[in-house]
């Protein structure tokens, strides 16, 4: 019978005592039970003893905890909070330094629970804690163990961080400034201070202030690996508690100082693998780092704008070398105008008498414009050729340049999170982003010359436009899945990844989604493919049997003479001889020349056939080497030769010619129905088991029962 459900079995230990098993009653009094603990083992004073998890965080029992002791538990009778944080208290204010050590290293270690942690606070604990750090000149083990004592002390949220004194934060700060320090103290340092900027603007100001950039920039380049995060921690921190000028400000001074260049070079490619928590600080640097391009990003473009109206007009100028604004022209104004609307219409703007109305959306607003703007003046040749070559294309068929900008860069930001909050927990950071100064920049670069070649892949008109950047957005993810180290790696890998190639993962996966390309549909696959070749071998003999008409090509390669062929029903013997114009079937009687099936030596197709190989045939047509085919037959090896008047009809006629001859079938066309015909027979199948997943392995055979008893004795049966 199974215990009650408020009853768990415990076993509780004792230093130098035989331990004890017990059921423990959950509805009991809490110090009932240890009064029943301490008599059995013979102890006065039961109030001043406490249970507590034997292993892991040794948390101390409580009535709000207990509930979740589990059957099976150890815990270990130990002295009561109280009386511990009593005993703590006073030993780290002791004069012998060894007992002042072990008191705080021992602090360090219960201060993690709560209840201690409680019962230290109210007896003014922390004011021990600051004067130490604050009037004592006590360095390495001493002040290592105060400051993990003060952080895990912190962490309850007994105490407001704005409460501490000017005093400790700058003895704090002294500790991070210093460069003969422990780098354990500076650590723990570096963890109080990032706690500490969050919680007001007073004492991020006041941090910022006391620890500069360049001091943190120095303890990210140390060796020791856990003194580079919480370096880089802090810095996050103020990155994340600054306004958006002071951001700026500090990203600014940290592109001055290669900070990127330093992540990709000593962080990231260093020999350590990379934790989980710097690889969420790296994230963080990311996002904040593109978040700085939401102000454009948001900002529709103001026609009334000097400066932004000048950006639009160098687009144009970089493209053309305009006739109205060389020296000399003595165009009006209405020619001058129309001259320039020509040009926008040319850069691919929609709206080409007045282009600024393609950037009054908002995303991507004047990013999209500052994107276009750095493509002209960083790589102008790539620029021009883009546009010249796209305004020399056939109507409907060009790549509109501004148009696909001004999309591109809205894609870019959506697959770049541009203008979202950093996640708390994320880890996704690129390599490529920190090995590149302005990132964004280059990166629309590489895909806008992207979209171009990807436009003439699809052989692309206007009305594809959606479509041909929906396939762009598709190649960027799939290429930064892939977490290429360098953009020349990206761009390497994106342009390998075409058209063609998308289609091929698209149909791929569309398979697995279809589970076609589960281990038990493809061994069902392969059964079912004999049953099916069959089926086509069938057909491909019907049809010869049917025939077809073929023209005969003279040495002047004049197509004015008709034959046909066909297959007896019996598949014995082919028939063949000419026809008059207007004969579609004429009947195997009329045919008179014959080869029986047995005489058939061989297949040959295109450069092999001798009716391709006449040198007075002249130039060879491409389009008659793959429709030709010819029998070898008889012992002569005379040559009966064809050519078929289809690339469909050339491949029954050779797929049913090789079934004669008991040879495999080779033609594209054979795959290709075997390929459908395996489709329609497995959806029949699986069609009862729709949406119940297949086991890639097969469920275990069961044993055969010790005997078979239960088998019906037809023996014995009533006559």
């Amino acid at each position: 019978m199974p215990p009650p459900k408020d009853v768990v079995k415990i076993a509780i230990q004792m230093v130098g005592a035989i331990p004890q098993l017990i059921e423990l009653q959950q509805t009991k009094p809490l110090a009932s039970v240890l009064k029943d603990v301490c008599d059995a083992w013979s102890l006065p004073n039961a109030e001043r003893y406490a249970l507590q998890y034997a292993d892991g965080r040794q948390t101390y029992i409580t009535e709000s905890n207990r509930g979740d002791i589990k059957n099976g538990s150890i815990l270990r009778l130990t002295t009561s909070p109280d009386q511990e944080a009593e005993r703590l208290y006073s030993g780290i204010q002791s004069n012998n330094v060894d007992v002042k050590t072990d008191s705080l290293k021992k602090l360090a270690s219960l201060s993690q629970d709560v209840t201690f942690a409680q019962e230290f606070i109210n007896r003014n604990g922390l004011k021990l804690i600051f004067y130490i750090v604050e009037e004592g000149n006590d360095t390495g083990e001493i002040l290592a163990h105060t400051l993990k004592a003060f952080m895990e002390l912190m962490e309850h949220d007994f105490v407001s961080w704005e409460t501490l004194s000017a005093a400790f934060i700058k003895k704090i700060v002294s500790y991070v400034n210093m460069n003969a320090m422990d780098a354990s103290v500076q650590q723990l340092s570096l963890s109080i201070l990032e706690n500490m900027v969050p919680t007001s603007r007073l004492l991020f100001e006041l941090v910022k202030k006391e620890v500069t950039v360049d001091r943190l920039l120095t303890h990210l380049q140390v060796t020791n690996t856990q003194l580079q995060l919480k370096a880089m921690a802090l810095l996050i921190a103020l990155l994340l508690a600054a306004t958006d000028a002071e951001r700026r400000d500090m990203m600014e001074y940290l592109r001055e100082k290669n900070i990127r260049q330093f992540i990709h070079k000593n962080i990231i490619h260093s020999s350590e693998p990379l934790g989980d928590e710097m690889a969420h600080y790296l994230y963080v640097l990311q996002s904040v780092s593109l978040n700085l391009h939401e102000r454009r990003m948001r900002t529709s473009m103001d026609p009334y704008s000097q400066e932004q109206r000048e950006l639009l007009q160098s687009l144009r100028q970089a493209a053309f070398e305009s006739e109205s604004e060389s020296p000399g022209s003595n165009f009006s104004t209405e020619r001058r105008r129309s001259l320039c609307a020509k040009e926008f219409r040319k850069l691919g703007f929609t709206n080409n008498s007045n282009p600024a109305e393609d950037l009054r959306r908002a995303p991507p607003g004047l990013l999209a414009l500052d994107n276009m703007v750095y493509f002209s003046r960083h790589t102008p040749s790539a620029y021009s050729r883009f546009v010249l070559e796209n305004s020399s294309r056939e109507d409907k068929h060009e790549c509109p340049f501004a148009r696909s900008s001004i999309q591109l860069t809205l894609i870019l930001c959506e697959i770049l999170h541009v203008g979202e909050p950093c996640s708390e927990t994320a880890q996704a950071f690129y390599p490529m982003f920190f090995g590149q100064d302005h990132f964004f920049e280059e990166l629309f670069c590489i895909c806008i010359q992207l979209v171009n070649k990807t436009w003439k892949e699809m052989r692309a008109t206007q009305e594809d436009f959606d479509k041909v950047l929906q396939v762009v957005r598709e190649q960027i993810t799939r290429t930064l899945c892939l977490k290429p180290t360098s953009l020349e790696l990206f761009k390497t890998r994106v342009n390998a990844l075409n058209y063609s190639e998308i289609l091929k993962l698209r149909q791929t996966e569309r398979l697995h989604q279809e589970e076609t390309l589960a281990v038990p549909v493809l061994e069902l696959r392969e059964r079912l493919k004999p049953e099916l070749l069959e089926l086509i071998r069938q057909q491909r003999l019907l049809r010869l049997c049917e025939g077809t008409l073929f023209r005969k090509i003279s040495s002047r390669r004049r197509q004015d003479k008709l034959w046909y062929c066909r297959l007896s029903p019996n598949h014995k013997v082919l028939h063949y001889g000419d026809v008059e114009e207007g004969v579609h079937s004429p009947p195997i009687e009329s045919l008179p020349e014959k080869i029986p099936v047995a005489d058939m030596k061989a297949l040959l197709i295109g450069k092999e056939c001798p009716h391709t190989k006449e040198k007075s045939s002249g130039k060879q047509n491409k389009d008659v080497l793959e429709l030709a085919f010819s029998i070898v037959y008889d012992v002569e090896e005379y040559c009966l030769n064809f050519i078929a008047p289809t690339r469909y009809e050339f491949c029954l006629w050779t797929d049913g010619l090789n079934v004669l001859l008991g040879k495999e079938m080779t033609s594209e066309r054979t795959q290709t129905d075997l390929d459908v015909l395996l489709s329609m027979e497995l959806k029949l199948r699986l069609l009862d088991l729709e949406n119940i997943s297949i086991p890639d392995i097969p469920p275990p055979v069961p044993k055969p029962p010790s005997n078979l008893n239960f088998c019906y004795d037809f023996s014995h049966a009533e006559q």
